[in-house]
């Protein structure tokens, strides 16, 4: 199955039968830094940093783990005794899976490895996983083992247990896997998907799950199974019916800045993908989006202007989403500012983490429905 673009992450904590973890993606900044000599210093600071937020946590909340605002991701574990690993809890897949001692690519090397002769409750099979990301890809093998997501645990879950991971996209990943939040009918291999298998096993108070994600590296990040935070809908939530159960997705009227439509024109169709950095826009769309907001044929923007350029309207369901300046502008490490969209060679419009760090999201499988309410 062939996912529109990479990235995701989610932290973990439980709550009266409901439970909370994390999600991600990573591209144009590890890059930037690579590039300049920069990525090995930039780590080794961010996972520094990342120590200090575990530190700080209290209570029953485990904090979310923000990386650079561009990959949010949290724990699991796999197997009797378990084995630890961190994923991307990601609703623009469908697919679990995690590296292997199999795998020899060098993305395994420096990630944990599951090793199923160390699990008394491991069981194989002859089926093979194949899956195509926009920036990376995997194959593997299919088995079954106990899944716990902090308190939840899944017993017999399917996941994919990696033997190739070619390239470096996974390489320079602070994560280990991937488990996927999307519908089973876009699932590789037709494996069952976590979710529906804590909905089958009545694991989840409700059956849906819902998502916030912070920004400027704060900590907070979360996803909640089988429950909604009163705290983070304050102003109301805005419930939008799947236009597919495939992806999170939704039929969007048109997207607007100061009252004119500029993209979107006549209607398309969007997901929401805890996976993706970006707010990702068919290709012939990015040049009107970049002049409306001021910006060049590579995205640049001037810092400066950041307080006054308009909002982006996306139009959904007869309601409408602005995102402002402050969500959709990106800082580079090299102090320069870009806007916060991408395009790509597809129809769908991918509605990343820089439109939901603005509205906290509710994925209901019960009324194949979501819900964005504003983050205060």
């Amino acid at each position: 199955m062939s996912k529109l673009l990479l990235l995701l992450s989610l932290v973990a904590l439980a709550q009266c039968g409901v439970f909370r973890v994390p999600l991600w993606r990573g591209k144009s900044l590890r890059q930037t830094l690579e590039e300049k000599g920069l990525l090995e210093t930039y780590l080794q600071k961010q996972q520094a940093r990342l120590g200090a937020q575990d530190a700080d946590s209290k209570g029953d909340r485990e904090p979310m783990r923000n990386y650079m605002d561009n990959e949010y991701f949290g724990n699991i574990s796999l197997g009797t005794p378990e084995q630890d690993f961190t994923v991307i809890f990601d609703t623009g897949s469908s697919n679990l899976w995690v590296p292997s001692i199999y795998c020899n690519s060098s993305a395994c090397s420096n990630h944990q490895r599951f090793n199923p002769a160390a699990s008394s409750t491991f069981e194989g099979t002859n089926r093979t996983l194949s899956i195509t990301y926009g920036t990376g890809s995997m194959t593997g093998v299919l088995g079954y083992d106990t899944l716990t997501v902090y308190e939840i645990t899944i017993t017999r879950q399917i996941f994919g247990l990696s033997v190739t991971e070619p390239g470096d996209i996974f390489t320079y990943s602070p994560f280990d896997g991937i488990l996927g939040l999307a519908y089973p009918s876009i699932s590789a291999s037709q494996a069952t998907p976590v979710f529906d298998n804590m909905m089958a096993q009545n694991l989840v108070a409700e059956n849906l799950f819902s998502v916030y994600l912070s920004r400027n590296g704060d900590g907070g990040s979360f996803i909640l199974f089988g429950a909604i935070d009163s705290k983070y809908t304050s102003k109301g939530i805005t419930w939008i019916p799947l236009s597919a159960q495939t992806y999170w997705q939704v039929s969007m009227e048109s997207v607007t800045v100061s009252f004119l439509p500029i993209a979107c024109l006549g209607g398309c169709q969007a997901i929401l993908d805890t996976g993706t950095s970006r707010i990702v826009v068919p290709k012939e769309s990015l040049p009107s989006i970049q002049f409306f907001l001021g910006a060049t044929l590579t995205g640049q923007v001037s810092c400066n202007a950041v307080r006054f350029l308009p909002d982006v309207v996306f139009h959904i369901h007869g309601d409408h989403f602005p995102v402002s300046a402050q969500n959709y502008v990106i800082k580079q490490s090299d102090g320069s500012c870009i806007l916060g969209f991408e395009g790509m060679d597809s129809d769908l419009w991918i509605l990343g983490d820089v439109f939901l760090r603005r509205y906290y999201s509710i994925y209901d499988r019960a009324n194949n429905r979501v819900g964005l309410a504003e983050v205060v």
